[in-house]
């Protein structure tokens, strides 16, 4: 019990200090973090809208494709990105194994099937509730993903907020393709996991108190988009005005 009340003594000493070290650390897995999820979201948001929408031969198979790729594991995706950025993979011409670049592309296609995913499903919901409607109004396929993404746009915003929140804590990838390089490439996930097994275990306490409060900040922030979007006034409205007018 007095080994658990220095250790968190001295990581609180480290958070109020504003380690140098402990700062460099949360900076870095922010910015990966958030790097990754704007190319994620970038890219599986309006993918996801439009499976919501489309109807098409296969569809089927892409889905259960889709949901397949959510449950595989972060060191899989590590794996797969390393071996396409080491010198003998298709990718190794851009040198990007061990860097910056490595970390945000394997978080990328980590969150990228959970974004398409959940807006696919979204998107769906919100066809099947008003599709009919805007299909009365001349609008197709493209143009009703669109205005039902407009539509869902808090609950797409949840979407982004849970997608940084899966990035952030994720560790296998970023270990496997970044090397956990001091100063470099080490995130607080990573240094969690290296200071533990050192035995410098304030730093690792003082990292893991910082990235619960960033969970917590991230649930505290989907709440009040959810409450944010049970209050809108308008809701499903906003849709059929839109279709209406175009």
């Amino acid at each position: 019990m007095t080994t658990l009340s220095h250790n968190t003594a001295s990581a609180l000493q480290l958070m109020v200090s504003l380690d140098p070290g402990l700062l460099a650390i949360v900076g870095r897995s922010l910015s990966v973090s958030a790097t990754a999820c704007a190319i994620a979201c970038a890219v599986g948001l309006p993918l996801g809208a439009w499976l919501g929408v489309a109807r098409f031969r296969g569809r089927t198979a892409v889905l259960a494709l889709l949901n397949t790729f959510l449950a595989v594991p972060s060191v899989v995706v590590g794996l797969v990105v390393y071996l396409m950025l080491s010198r003998s993979g298709p990718l190794g011409f851009l040198g990007w194994l061990f860097s910056f670049h490595a970390m945000v592309l394997a978080q990328a296609l980590l969150v990228l099937p959970v974004v398409t995913a959940l807006t696919r499903q979204a998107v769906e919901d919100a066809e099947n509730a008003h599709g009919e409607q805007l299909q009365s109004l001349g609008a197709r396929s493209l143009l009703r993903s669109l205005l039902l993404a407009w539509d869902e746009r808090y609950a797409l915003l949840t979407v982004v907020i849970a997608s940084f929140g899966r990035a952030i804590s994720e560790v296998g990838a970023v270990m496997i393709v970044g090397g956990n390089i001091e100063g470099f490439t080490r995130v607080m996930t990573t240094a969690i996991a290296l200071e533990t097994s050192k035995g410098d275990l304030p730093l690792a306490l003082g990292l893991g108190m910082v990235l619960l409060g960033v969970v917590l900040l991230l649930n505290g922030l989907i709440t009040a988009v959810r409450f944010w979007r049970e209050t809108a006034e308008g809701g499903s409205l906003t849709v059929i005005t839109v279709g209406a007018a175009g």
